[in-house]
């Protein structure tokens, strides 16, 4: 399986229609015209590119949409799996008064947490949490079906890397530890994309740089070496404990996370990789079956 042709991958609407497609220095190549103009059968989603492991997409020739009139979408709406790290950098454990653990310290998040791309972060109501903070990651997204894979076999299951922003309710946290699931899963507190690049694409990840932006100016930033796990130590590391698939993401861990409140703004960067950011609204009311 080869994805030395792929490069950048979204999903947008445009015309009111979802469409998967390759970002390109012109703009973005749908795949329908790339499969038109070359006779091809990439599949129109994005899950399904990586699922399949289609070797290249070729976007010779293939007209492209300006950025100003597509609408970018999470890369794929349900990942079968969404791992986090938390406190992979110690400049983060200092900033919760926390101590880092010797393994991750790993949890999952639901697929109902996510927000799309460029939207909205909801608070929960006060009466439930009124400390929040947004961490900007780096994500890595699985590319093969895999179990116990070698450390030196791991970028071979590994199709690409993305920016995510993961949102914690500090004051749940502090409750307890053990509710770190609950803290970490209310609604819109998770989003990824809007960009996947290629693991080609990178080949020195250790040298990424994860910066966390508020209100326009940066929060924290440090470099994915001195994470205390790196992130094929923890594609390594998971794998030994459940079986890993193509579409499957892990948010390595935040520097240090942006306190938000309402009229805020949030993004993650990274230099190569992308740019997710998202606005901050109060929660509106309760909601009434």
């Amino acid at each position: 399986m080869s994805y030395s042709d792929l490069v950048k991958l979204l999903t947008f609407v445009h015309h009111n229609r979802t469409h998967a497609g390759v970002l390109t220095g012109q703009g973005v190549a749908p795949i329908e015209q790339i499969n038109a103009r070359h006779g091809t059968r990439v599949p129109n989603d994005l899950l399904e590119i990586i699922r399949t492991g289609i070797g290249g997409i070729n976007t010779a020739g293939v007209s492209t949409l300006p950025l100003a009139e597509i609408t970018p979408r999470l890369p794929y709406p349900v990942p079968p799996k969404i791992w986090c790290i938390g406190l992979n950098y110690r400049s983060h454990a200092e900033d919760i008064q926390a101590v880092q653990p010797e393994e991750p310290a790993s949890f999952m998040k639901p697929a109902s947490c996510m927000f799309q791309p460029g939207e909205e972060i909801v608070l929960p109501p006060p009466r439930l949490s009124n400390d929040v903070d947004a961490e900007g990651e780096l994500g890595v997204i699985i590319g093969k079906t895999c179990r116990f894979v070698p450390a030196s076999h791991v970028r071979e299951v590994i199709f690409g890397y993305t920016t995510t922003l993961d949102l914690t309710a500090l004051d749940v946290l502090r409750k307890n530890p053990r509710y770190l699931t609950r803290a970490k899963s209310f609604d819109t507190f998770f989003s990824f994309g809007p960009v996947v690049v290629t693991a080609d694409e990178i080949p020195d990840v250790d040298s990424l740089e994860v910066i966390t932006e508020h209100n326009g100016e940066v929060c924290s930033r440090d470099f994915v070496r001195n994470m205390r796990t790196r992130p094929f130590e923890l594609v390594r590391f998971h794998s030994d404990y459940m079986t890993l698939h193509p579409g499957d993401l892990i948010s390595t861990g935040c520097p240090k996370g942006a306190r938000i409140k309402a009229g805020d703004r949030v993004r993650a960067r990274i230099e190569g990789v992308g740019t997710l950011e998202a606005h901050v609204s109060n929660y509106a009311g309760e909601m009434l079956n």
